[in-house]
């Protein structure tokens, strides 16, 4: 597995694993229609352009696919953080994860936070971060539950 930073090249392989990992992996956490208002974050290209101009956003990568990315905004949020539904427990996601400390490390951040899924919360608990709150999001009418996280570095 190699890293490598994202480029606007990469955005439609990033939003096909964004809606693909969702639709797999969380269909356990989140009923159909949740999980179809959060997929449609898919279709603003702008914010995934934004992010990926304006984010550490770092791939990882095998053979030349990608199989997890996470971003990094502002050195101090984890604002997207995905694991391809078919590369999932495979220490993927130590291994992005790690590497974006270390980079909040270089903007010198006390506290790194990330607004969490369902699913992924057993991940974010393992690797230190507490639950600051619990979130209900209203998205094109439909609530979806998520957690406002955060560790100290």
């Amino acid at each position: 597995m190699n890293f490598r930073k994202a480029t606007i090249s990469d955005l439609a392989e990033m939003k096909e694993l964004f809606v693909q990992t969702i639709q797999s992996v969380c269909k356990n956490d989140y009923n159909p229609d949740q999980i179809n208002v959060w997929i449609s974050g898919a279709e603003n290209t702008q914010r995934w352009i934004d992010v990926i101009e304006k984010q550490f956003v770092l791939l990882a990568i095998i053979e030349n696919k990608i199989v997890g990315f996470g971003t990094l905004k502002d050195g101090n949020y984890i604002d997207f953080f995905f694991i391809h539904k078919d590369f999932q427990r495979q220490g993927i996601a130590n291994k992005i994860f790690v590497e974006l400390e270390i980079e909040a490390q270089k903007y010198h951040s006390k506290i790194i936070t990330s607004d969490v899924s369902i699913t992924a919360k057993p991940f974010f608990l393992k690797k230190g971060f507490i639950v600051k709150a619990e979130q209900k999001n209203i998205l094109k009418g439909i609530e979806i539950i998520n957690y406002k996280m955060e560790k100290e570095l």
